[in-house]
């Protein structure tokens, strides 16, 4: 795990408070990313392209032609389709309409408790591509399957996401009419722009590299040194729109830990599911873990750019879940190795 991957919810904090002070004091840093945005899609172009940089590498990480292998030992991958698209999402839609809409409606005003729901739901329906990849590595998962797991959500994910999103954001009740009509063409436009053609440019760089270089300096020269552009995206990203969300979090500080409990409930909830049907079902702990931490992690890089085109509001509640993740997943990686014996042994 790499310094920056360690620390990430530390950067996301001090990427918090550097973006809260530019929206603060540089009022027209915000004012220039509201006028460069991509009309049909209501997408700031400057974040749009940060987050193809942050998308991007983690894609290169992905090796397709291991989908070939989907037939050997399935039960893993059912497992992981089952929940990340049959429960993940339907799951945060109820816990985060639970805390949002019943627990908080009197110590939140409704209008931006409903858009707190929404990004939640936009997170919730956009299952972990890159950072699994960490956590399989920590608790000793299958590398191979997990690069099936992988591969074959991204590939769901471009038939999935839009309908179900769609669908969850329509249930979410309006009752201050201010919540926008459901984004049909950011929903559309980000899946082909920060999944689809980042997926394909990957695919095809990976290629190259592979047939000039060697799969071995493609892992450890060419992806290392991605990896640095995803940081630079990442933090520059974040500092963007918290700058857009200052006034909000400057007047409502309690609403960063508000927002982080159905969150973290819903990542233990999802962990939990996979984690001891995994157990029934009587797979290897390596094969077991890795598709518990596929649901239990998202895939933050594409619910931002979806929440951002919505409202700042909205993507205030998948910034959150970025802050959260790392140490809770840190947690469930602990839990899942001290209960290793439980599982049965990889076969040598």
């Amino acid at each position: 795990m790499s310094f920056f991957e360690k620390y990430l919810s530390v950067f996301v904090l001090i990427s918090m408070i550097i973006g809260v002070l530019i929206g603060q004091y540089f009022e027209a840093v915000p004012a220039f990313l509201e006028r460069m945005t991509l009309t049909e899609a209501n997408i700031s172009l400057p974040i749009a392209v940060l987050i193809w940089f942050m998308i991007f590498p983690s894609m290169l990480k992905v090796d397709f032609t291991s989908i070939k292998n989907v037939g050997k030992s399935p039960k893993g991958l059912y497992l992981t389709w089952i929940v990340n698209w049959l429960i993940k999402p339907f799951t945060m839609f109820l816990i985060s309409g639970f805390f949002f809409l019943v627990i908080y409606q009197n110590i939140m005003d409704e209008a931006i408790a409903a858009k707190y729901m929404a990004g939640a739901v936009i997170l919730g329906a956009a299952p972990c591509t890159a950072m699994v990849f960490v956590w399989s590595q920590l608790t000793k998962g299958n590398a191979a399957y997990t690069l099936v797991q992988v591969a074959t959500n991204n590939l769901i994910l471009l038939a999935l996401f839009v309908p179900i999103v769609g669908f969850l954001l329509y249930l979410i009740p309006d009752v201050a009419g201010t919540m926008p009509s459901i984004p049909w063409a950011t929903l559309f436009f980000s899946v082909v722009v920060f999944v689809a053609v980042p997926l394909v440019a990957a695919s095809l760089t990976r290629s190259w590299f592979i047939r000039r270089k060697g799969l071995e300096y493609l892992n450890n020269k060419v992806i290392p040194k991605f990896a640095k552009i995803t940081v630079i995206g990442l933090i520059l990203t974040l500092v963007l729109i918290f700058s857009l969300q200052s006034d909000l979090i400057l007047n409502n500080p309690l609403h960063i830990v508000l927002i982080s409990i159905p969150l973290v409930i819903q990542t233990f909830f999802i962990f939990t599911i996979a984690y001891l049907a995994a157990k029934r079902l009587k797979l290897t702990h390596d094969i077991a873990s890795p598709a518990a931490m596929i649901g239990a992690s998202n895939f933050f890089e594409l619910a931002v750019a979806v929440a951002i085109a919505i409202s700042p509001v909205v993507a205030l509640a998948t910034t959150v879940g970025l802050l959260v993740e790392v140490p809770v997943m840190l947690m469930l990686v602990k839990i899942a190795n001290k209960t290793r014996h439980a599982f049965q042994k990889a076969s040598a």
